[in-house]
């Protein structure tokens, strides 16, 4: 018959294996992030993506590239696309004109209604017409 110290610490194991299953997990920090805030929220981020994605018109794809390990999941910190490196220019230049033209010195900025966006030239595709 075991010993109460083993039925003891086997149920003091099993107890904290079960809470650990039921607290919440923090959420992936994200990488190589330097244009945006690298202490940012993934819902923040969430948002400012998809946002580009109205902007331009396209997926995550167009700027990430594919997980070498999965090809069905992206890996975001990669910066093998060039795309993920113009978009980082155009977040400098659209940054700048804001600071600029529009004194406005972050996205809350209630003037940022007001301010140069990637929709401002894109208008829904990928590559601005410059007709």
């Amino acid at each position: 018959m075991p010993s109460r110290t083993l039925i003891t610490l086997s149920l003091l194991i099993f107890t904290v294996v079960l809470m650990s299953a039921f607290m919440p997990q923090a959420p992936n920090k994200a990488n190589n992030l330097k244009i945006l805030p690298k202490d940012i929220s993934h819902e923040e981020l969430d948002k400012i993506m998809d946002g580009f994605k109205v902007a331009l018109g396209v997926k995550c794809s167009f700027c990430h590239s594919a997980d070498k390990d999965d090809p069905k999941h992206m890996d975001f910190a990669s910066d093998t696309k060039l795309e993920k490196e113009m978009a980082r220019d155009m977040m400098r230049m659209t940054i700048n004109i804001n600071k600029k033209y529009f004194h406005i010195k972050d996205a809350g900025d209630t003037k940022a209604v007001l301010a140069v966006s990637c929709f401002t030239c894109h208008n829904g595709n990928a590559h601005p017409d410059n007709k």
